[in-house]
């Protein structure tokens, strides 16, 4: 199975957008050609694709594409236009490849579309205060499980079948100083920087070593799956100022296998990792199926070198935040994906 990644949409993949925009929307919903070139050339850091990866080849397979507005509903106008600067994000669309529906890449997609718009405005590079869309009835739960809000009927008319507003309210050091500040009081002093500054790892987050029964404090039984246990904490990334969160509780599987030398021979790990036994000795694991949209935050490396048991190469993983790694591995293609217990933390 091919990865899927994500990154911002050229002018030379527009065809392909516009392929899934037609195949997505009926003729009288669906952009024009001329209206995805304005949004590429004017907004293209809205314009997000999801990417099918496979041999160092890559396929579009879904896009995200906004401008930006000052208003705060959506209209004709406010749609019709890109202010750059402006304060609301108006997505014109949401649209993944009929092959790839129902695998959770439209979620997963529009996850990695507000994490980016976050990280922009905790880095003050933006303004932004929400994103604003709107949608037919029967996309409400897809957009509520993202964490948007639903406003009701909208005056937008656009095809013929009624359209809703959605809202998502984005992070802002500026609401966040407001809430400290009493009449005219001055804000004090050091308080703005710790706003800005990225939180450390998660106050109770623990390595297994932390834990007084060591690994089996961190099981629990799979409910699905008889004698198999998952994970029963957030699998978080081990770099002390990042925390990332990698993996959901009971999603990974736990099994003990041969371990994998995953760093070249004669380099010792990062100073943030455990190193792990020699091979062909046992390390303690979790496995992630079938697919890399069941993580939360992970990213690949490109094949490094094969397993010798299989032959195939393997892509090493690391915190998509901070690239810390190696924190496991996967077989190039393949739909098992191994995490080592011992290099992520625990926590929430």
């Amino acid at each position: 199975m091919a990865d899927i990644t994500f990154d911002y949409v050229s002018s030379n993949d527009l065809p392909a957008a516009l392929e899934i925009e037609q195949l997505g929307y009926p003729p009288d919903e669906a952009a024009t050609e001329a209206g995805f070139r304005l949004r590429q050339s004017q907004a293209g850091n809205l314009f997000l694709g999801a990417y099918e990866s496979n041999e160092g080849s890559r396929k579009l397979i879904g896009y995200i594409c906004s401008t930006l507005s000052p208003a705060t509903s959506l209209t004709h106008e406010s749609m019709s236009t890109h202010i750059p600067g402006s304060s609301s994000v108006c997505i014109h669309s949401v649209c993944v490849a009929p092959s790839h529906r129902r695998k959770r890449v439209g979620l997963a997609l529009l996850k990695e579309y507000i994490r980016r718009l976050e990280q922009a405005q905790s880095g003050q590079s933006v303004n932004l205060e929400r994103i604003l869309l709107i949608t037919h009835d029967n996309l409400r739960g897809f957009y509520e499980k993202a964490g948007f809000e639903w406003l009701g009927k909208s005056s937008v008319v656009h095809g013929s079948k009624s359209w809703f507003e959605m809202r998502y309210k984005l992070s802002s050091l500026k609401d966040s100083a407001t809430q400290i500040l009493d009449g005219n009081q001055q804000i004090p002093p050091g308080v703005l920087e710790a706003l800005r500054r990225r939180p450390d790892v998660i106050p109770s987050s623990r390595l297994i070593s932390d834990y007084p029964n060591g690994l089996t404090d961190l099981l629990q039984p799979d409910s699905n799956a008889e004698g198999v246990s998952v994970n029963k904490f957030k699998l978080l990334c081990p770099r002390d100022g990042c925390g990332s969160i990698i993996l959901k509780k009971g999603v990974g599987k736990w099994v003990e296998r041969a371990s994998v030398q995953m760093e070249p021979l004669g380099h010792p790990p990062d100073s943030n990792l455990i190193t792990l036994p020699t091979p062909p000795q046992t390390a303690q694991w979790w496995l992630i199926t079938p697919s890399p949209m069941e993580f939360e935050n992970i990213g690949f490396t490109r094949p490094v070198k094969p397993l010798m048991e299989s032959g195939r190469r393997i892509k090493l993983l690391a915190c998509a935040e901070c690239d810390l790694g190696p924190l496991g591995w996967c077989e190039e293609g393949g739909s098992e994906f191994w995490l080592a217990c011992s290099r992520v933390r625990y926590g929430g």
